[in-house]
């Protein structure tokens, strides 16, 4: 079973899980402030749940592709979104400022919840 590492928290998923589902379960939100509220649930669409991600996952899909080098995201930045991303062994993620967390020249957000 893969862990999840998110700031200071630890949670198990069960591998093929995807990431924004594992995270909410444990009460951790991929998401930003009022973003929290106002995000696509999952449809991939929004970008608001754009986190770094270090360790195994699924292969980004076309729609995530497509939403990532859509402003204000950059292409480059190696964010991917949780709710396309699908955990394969044990991922350290962190969130970045912006309501997008897209600002990954700042330190990464901290859980706030």
């Amino acid at each position: 079973m893969p862990t999840v590492r998110y700031g200071d928290r630890e949670i198990d998923c069960e591998r093929g899980a995807v990431l924004r589902d594992a995270l909410l379960e444990a009460g951790i939100a991929p998401h930003n402030g009022a973003a929290t509220r106002a995000n696509c649930r999952g449809h991939g669409t929004c970008g608001t749940c754009a986190v770094a991600v270090d360790g195994p996952t699924s292969a980004p899909s076309a729609r995530e592709r497509w939403r990532l080098d859509f402003p204000p995201h950059d292409a480059g930045s190696g964010l991917r979104l949780a709710c396309q991303t699908r955990v394969e062994g044990d991922l350290t993620v962190a969130k970045f400022p912006g309501f997008w967390g897209q600002h990954t020249d700042e330190p990464p957000a901290t859980d706030e919840q």
